[in-house]
């Protein structure tokens, strides 16, 4: 009896203001670019921040997420800061920009730019 593998969800939640941002990013990116990328590369006061950027290409340990605005992308080293947030996109007469709610994070500095783990 062969067992059905289960799919495991994906890291990241997007909500649909986030999927739509994402489209209107890819909507006008450079050519090239086969998605967007969401990284924590090593910043800030607390240590960690989030970084959302094109990309031209895949790499291999990357996670992919499928959206109806494109592809997403995890970076690998990332992946493990990440499961379970949800990224959304918020604006306001004063800001706009992605917010992620981040099980993971057990700190942030005072300016919102950076958590720690």
């Amino acid at each position: 009896m062969a067992t059905a593998i289960k799919e495991r969800p994906a890291a990241v939640r997007l909500t649909p203001s986030a999927e739509a941002r994402v489209a209107a990013l890819m909507a006008r990116a450079p050519d090239g670019a086969i998605g967007v990328k969401l990284s924590t590369p090593r910043r800030g006061c607390s240590g960690l921040a989030y970084s959302v950027d094109y990309v031209t290409e895949a790499a291999k340990f990357d996670e992919r997420i499928e959206t109806p605005a494109g592809s997403f992308f995890i970076d690998a080293a990332s992946v493990l800061y990440l499961i379970g947030s949800t990224m959304d996109w918020v604006e306001d007469d004063f800001t706009a920009g992605f917010v992620f709610q981040n099980p993971n994070a057990k700190g942030a500095c005072g300016c919102g730019e950076s958590f720690t783990i």
